[in-house]
C-alpha cells in the first residue's frame, strides 16, 4: 500500500505563497496520478488540483485557477502543490492523493483515488 506523506502546510497572510509537497516511497509513483484535495472546516472535501501520469494533463479547480499550479518529479517521487497570492479561503486541511489511472486520465473525484496522505494544516490569515 502506497503512503504519501505531505509537508509544506503552515500559517501565512493573505497575497502571500506556500508550496506543499507530497512524498511517496512507492516505486511506481511514476504510474499513479496525483492529486490535491482540501477540507475547510464543517465543509466537504474538494478536488483542488490534480495530475496525470507523465504531467501532461492536469486539472486546477476554477477556485484558485490562476494562483495554484500542480506538479510532479517522478525522479524524486514527489508532487507539488505551489499556491500563489493566497487567501482567507484558502484555509483548509489540505490532501494528497494517488489513483490508479489510465495514462491520459486526470482524476478530480474522491472515489477515484486509492491512497491518501494524513493531511496537512494551511492556514490564511487576513
Amino acid at each position: 500500500q502506497a503512503q504519501l506523506v505531505e509537508s509544506g502546510g503552515g500559517l501565512v497572510q493573505a497575497g502571500e505563497s506556500l508550496t506543499l509537497s507530497c512524498a511517496t516511497s512507492e516505486r511506481y509513483f511514476s504510474t499513479y496520478a496525483m492529486g490535491w484535495f482540501r477540507q475547510a472546516p464543517g465543509k466537504e472535501r474538494l478536488s483542488v488540483a490534480a495530475i496525470g501520469w507523465g504531467g501532461v494533463g492536469t486539472y486546477i479547480a476554477e477556485s484558485v485557477k490562476g494562483r495554484f499550479t500542480i506538479s510532479r518529479d517522478n525522479a524524486k517521487n514527489t508532487v507539488y502543490l505551489q499556491m500563489n497570492d493566497m487567501k482567507p479561503e484558502d484555509t483548509a486541511v489540505y490532501y494528497c492523493a494517488a489513483a490508479f489511472a489510465s495514462f491520459e486520465l486526470v482524476p478530480t473525484l474522491e472515489a477515484q483515488y486509492d491512497y491518501w496522505g494524513q493531511g496537512t494544516q494551511v492556514t490564511v490569515s487576513s
